[in-house]
């Protein structure tokens, strides 16, 4: 526990109020004490940031941390400390676990055993009993415990019925549906986007219009029934498009994106030779997607950036890439993606960038952002926007290692949270201090 700190010499983000400051913050008893130039004083530990920036703490809205269930993939203690290495000190967890997040019980297991962690995590229920679409959940008991969302997530709610009930629910308990956005009529059997390189590759493809065709089915489900609609880890051109016509016309809906499809194309499953660490869920999409991912983001259409942080054992991996699961790791990567895809280029300030991380995923949940007021608890990221360095083995904190971004160049990076009176150093090797 580091109850008492001084952070001096920062640059401070606020988000809210679209202001940034250069500035000390005082952390006192767990709490921000005071923030202002040149604060005196005695006592405490100095943290010297040269010009770093301190914004409120980030949230990643979309994670797997695998318990209760699939320990050896993740576990929350392992989870919340990939999670704050990589500046975040929320998440949202969803609920494809064993037990599925169906019951207050496995709720309240999560909030308890991630208490002692820096992390604040936010549990994601069900919206159908085991997740198997077919009767909803108690959805006000598991607000009522906790809950901040529902999502079958893996496992689309295909019934049209299902999901409006389930809408109307939602609506009442001023909760979002986190849909995973697929017909799976489309995509029977697919491993890869479909098109000229899974044809090429042999692979069989999922095709973009199974994302598509759900996510205008849920749109129109939550214009009619007044639900939160939030589209998880949007992947098409044409899908941001419906969202963004859709929004234009005053419908409760929000979307997020993966910095994985920000960062790399379908054309990756085939220049790594089948390297399943490509293979995540939505597929990686062609060039014009992503793309129009950017510009979604850009815009505002995209509400929220996350990262779908989905950890598997090496031996679950290291089969043949029709034979491997879905997903990769994002937690540590996060940032350096966003650095590298979004701000580099001048799509997004370092402003809006945070503000992608920090008060759009708590709006979508109904969380309350953290700020930096004098008074408030001391729930703050510390991070630079513009260092370039190189993602190793070494920066991996989670059980698992399957990502794609081994030797990837990296623009921007995390150097500590401050969360529940703890302060965390991620250091230059990855590790945390």
């Amino acid at each position: 526990m580091t109850p008492d700190l001084l952070l001096r010499g920062g640059t401070v983000l606020d988000p809210v109020a679209d202001t940034e400051t250069r500035a000390d913050v005082h952390i006192r008893d767990g709490a921000i004490a005071a923030v202002g130039p040149d604060l005196n004083v005695e006592g405490v530990p100095v943290v010297d940031l040269d010009g770093a920036y301190i914004s409120p703490g980030w949230m990643d809205m979309h994670v797997h941390l695998r318990e209760p269930g699939f320990e050896h993939k993740e576990t929350i203690a392992t989870g919340c400390q990939a999670a704050a290495v990589g500046g975040f000190t929320a998440v949202a967890c969803m609920p494809n676990t064993e037990p599925p997040i169906h019951t207050r019980d496995v709720v309240e297991f999560i909030i308890e055993q991630a208490a002692h962690t820096p992390v604040d995590v936010h549990p994601i229920a069900c919206v159908s009993k085991q997740r198997e679409g077919k009767e909803l959940t108690e959805m006000a008991m598991l607000v009522e415990s906790g809950a901040v969302a529902f999502s079958d997530d893996g496992s689309p709610v295909q019934h049209s019925g299902l999901m409006r009930r389930a809408l109307e629910y939602s609506a009442m308990l001023d909760r979002p549906i986190i849909n995973h956005m697929e017909d799976l009529t489309l995509n029977p059997h697919g491993h890869m986007h479909e098109g000229a390189v899974a044809t090429r590759l042999g692979v069989p493809g999922i095709p973009a219009l199974a994302e598509e065709v759900m996510i205008a089915r849920d749109l129109l489900l939550a214009e009619v029934t007044g639900g939160h609609v939030h589209v998880a880890h949007i992947s098409t051109g044409r899908a941001v498009e419906l969202v963004r016509r859709t929004k234009a016309r005053g419908v409760r809906v929000t979307a997020e994106v993966c910095t994985h499809h920000l960062a790399l194309t379908d054309q990756a499953v085939e220049d790594t030779g089948y390297d399943t660490h490509t293979k995540m869920h939505p597929p990686l999409r062609p060039e014009a997607d992503r793309q129009a991912l950017i510009a979604g983001v850009a815009d505002g259409t995209i509400d929220a950036l996350c990262t779908d942080h989905a950890p598997h054992a090496a031996f679950e991996k290291e089969v043949e890439f029709i034979a491997a699961p879905f997903g990769i790791l994002g937690l540590e990567t996060a940032w350096g993606l966003i650095g590298r895809e979004l701000m580099a280029p001048g799509h997004l300030s370092v402003l809006e960038a945070v503000r992608k991380l920090t008060v759009a995923p708590r709006a979508i949940l109904g969380l309350p952002a953290p700020t930096l007021a004098e008074g408030a608890p001391a729930n703050l990221t510390v991070f630079d926007a513009t260092s370039e360095w190189t993602f190793t083995h070494a920066h991996i904190q989670s059980k698992s290692e399957n990502t794609p971004f081994i030797d990837a160049p990296m623009v921007g990076r995390a150097r500590g949270i401050y969360n529940k009176g703890q302060w965390v150093v991620a250091g230059e090797n990855g590790k945390a201090s």
